[in-house]
């Protein structure tokens, strides 16, 4: 097993490598970069977020400055746009800076940010306990909810236990989860009913000033709303994949050669079929937990003010601040191969039956 994690480790240099690569090709190719965007500010124009660099003056001219071609740069002395184009890098070529990029990266230097006046990694561990509590949160309660009411839904296939609580997770799932967070922020955070839980941030103003008791308390109160709506905006899916997977086990014949031999249910379903059953859905575990982490958190933390990676990820992605795109897409992959990693020898403790170096072999 330590020959397999080995390798595994190895192969998520070549595999950040290729997405580093492709990447980099795709953000090359996109207009209105950084160096398009203070040209547009200096002649007082605010580039439109999609990145367009716009007709600015009459005549919208072109100035070529080594060897790149800026729309929008007429009146301006070429000399101060090659000093821009050096403050951001681009007075050398894509190559170049490429290569560049992948030198600071093996030594954990992203670089600073463009238009935030700070370092990435500085920027990426400032944001980084939001995304934290989020996806830690989410992922755990969803799994803690879902396992036990799939296994619940699965041993009482077709009661009315069965039926009703598969229609609470079709209702669930139906309702996205930035639409059910507004619907919580105007039942129970002071928009037309109750005024229980706060709206914005992660903790309060006066943090500092509360008992190591009374921090906990505020921390976890600031996050019953947004964790609430990617709960079960998430859970649905995960409860009908348990079920589903519990279901193909027990009609399975080393169930029935199982409950002949006399054991209970109790012990057939949790010394027999659990093992078997949770392997798929200890497969879908890294998806799971890199999706709300990263993606799914998007629009909670814009709904409820939480400054963390998603929301930061996105507007350097609209900004074309390069250095935090692609320090962000580092670290999120790197994590993601990681948790695959450990998705992987979590299926050896459930079923030390796996082998993964003999499959290799």
């Amino acid at each position: 097993m330590l020959a397999y994690i080995f390798r595994r480790l190895l192969l998520i240099i070549p595999t950040l490598f290729g997405i580093l690569v492709i990447n980099f090709i795709i953000i090359q190719a996109a207009p209105g970069g950084p160096v398009e965007q203070m040209i547009a500010k200096l002649e007082g124009f605010d580039a439109a977020a999609g990145g367009a660099t716009g007709r600015i003056g009459g005549g919208g001219a072109e100035v070529s400055v080594a060897g790149s071609n800026y729309r929008g740069a007429q009146g301006l002395d070429p000399q101060l746009i090659a000093e821009i184009e050096k403050m951001y890098g681009f007075d050398k070529s894509a190559p170049e800076r490429f290569w560049i990029m992948l030198k600071n990266y093996a030594q954990l230097d992203f670089g600073s940010s463009f238009f935030r006046d700070a370092q990435v990694i500085d920027l990426i561990i400032e944001k980084m306990p939001v995304s934290i509590s989020l996806g830690l949160w989410s992922t755990l309660i969803m799994y803690l909810v879902s396992i036990p009411l799939g296994i619940a839904k699965a041993t009482r296939h077709g009661s009315a236990f069965d039926v009703w609580t598969s229609s609470a997770i079709i209702v669930g799932y139906a309702i996205p989860a930035f639409l059910f967070a507004i619907l919580l922020i105007v039942l129970f955070a002071g928009g037309s009913y109750w005024d229980w839980f706060p709206l914005r941030g992660l903790t309060s103003n006066n943090f500092e000033q509360l008992s190591l008791g009374g921090k906990i308390l505020d921390y976890l109160w600031h996050l019953v709303l947004p964790v609430t709506a990617l709960v079960i905006g998430n859970f649905a899916t995960l409860t009908l994949l348990t079920k589903n997977s519990f279901l193909d086990e027990i009609n399975k014949q080393y169930v029935v050669t199982a409950r002949a031999k006399g054991l209970t249910n109790h012990r057939v379903l949790y010394g027999h079929v659990f093992r078997n059953a949770m392997l798929l859905i200890i497969a879908g575990f890294p998806a799971a937990f890199i999706g709300i982490f990263f993606t799914g958190s998007l629009l909670i933390e814009v709904i409820f003010s939480l400054d963390g990676l998603g929301l930061m990820s996105f507007e350097a992605a609209i900004n074309r601040d390069y250095p935090v795109v692609f320090g962000t897409l580092f670290i999120f992959t790197l994590l993601g191969l990681i948790v695959k990693l450990i998705g992987d020898i979590t299926y050896t403790l459930v079923d030390p039956r796996i082998d993964f170096e003999s499959r290799e072999g």
